[in-house]
């Protein structure tokens, strides 16, 4: 059974805002001096790219 319409706007919805978060992220790791910062970061860049894996996945579920 595929997903409805609404669901999929919505799962590209929250992609689209999950990609601009990791992309303020990677841009701050190289600006901050504070070394927990950049860890914290970092480990949230790691974390955003595994969602988004995970949304793109259910994307393709939801065209199919």
């Amino acid at each position: 059974m595929g997903y409805g319409l609404h669901e999929q706007l919505e799962l590209h919805e929250i992609a689209a805002f999950k990609t601009i978060c990791m992309t303020k992220s990677k841009t701050m790791q190289a600006l901050v001096s504070d070394e927990t910062l950049r860890k914290f970061l970092a480990d949230d860049v790691l974390v955003s790219t595994r969602q988004l894996q995970e949304l793109n996945s259910l994307l393709l579920k939801a065209n199919s």
